[in-house]
Order: structure tokens, then sequence, then C-alpha cells
């Protein structure tokens, strides 16, 4: 090989390595087993409210701590502690997405999404030719 083949074979090598470095963070999505296995690393956990979808949040006491019961996909229940304000209309969520670490036996999460309710799924109407 020519040496500039193995500059250009290096140079493409340190590319891959500094993109890959960048999105280093490909996350999926795990259970609340999976991510007690290894505490202090953040997760991904997918699940939904627990019970009678209760969320403890008390702005007057403390407006940074809310805190609910969660069974992720695999039936698991565990209490998740978040430090901010209540998501809102979190109790009409269809799935919430956290983002966190396991401390015991709770689930400290740092990020919520929610999947909400479609507002059209009702009103879906079937179109087609009837012929």
């Amino acid at each position: 090989m020519k040496k500039t083949h193995i500059a250009l074979l290096v140079l493409v090598v340190a590319a891959v390595a500094v993109i890959v470095s960048m999105f280093g963070d490909f996350s999926t999505y795990e259970t609340f087993g999976t991510a007690a296995q290894s505490p202090g690393k953040q997760f991904h956990v997918i699940g939904t409210l627990h019970g009678d979808r209760k969320v403890n949040y008390d702005p007057v006491t403390d407006p940074n701590h809310c805190d609910f019961m969660v069974a992720d996909k695999s039936g698991k229940v565990k209490k998740v502690i978040f430090n901010g304000a209540k998501p809102t209309d979190i109790e009409k969520s269809e799935q919430i997405v956290m983002k966190g670490t396991m401390e015991g036996e709770t689930f400290r999460c740092t990020q919520i999404q929610m999947k909400c309710p479609s507002k059209y799924k009702n009103d879906q109407i079937a179109v087609g030719n009837a012929s």
C-alpha cells in the first residue's frame, strides 16, 4: 500500500471515531429490572401510570418534587421521582418515556416525555370506492 492510502485510511478511521463519540449516547428503551442491574447509569424506560393514576405533587410544599407509580413494559411497578413541576396532563397519557437512574427501589427521573391519546382517534373515517 502506498503511504497516501494508509494516511487516507487512518483519516477515515479517525473521522468514524469522532462521529461515534459525538453520537455515542445511542440508548435503547429498557425496563426497571435492567436499570436496577446498573445503578447510577442513565436509561430510558417506557411505562404507564399504575393503579389509580395518582400523581403526588404539592407545589406549596415543594414545587420541584413530583412522584408517581409506573408499570414498565415488563409489568414491573416502581416509584418514580421527578425533580420538577408535574407534567401537564400526565394522568391522561397513554405512555411515559422517562430518562433517569435507579436508586434502590426508586427510579429517579430527569426527563419525561409523554405520549398522549390522539384527539383524532374517534374521528377517523374510512374512505374508499364502493364498486
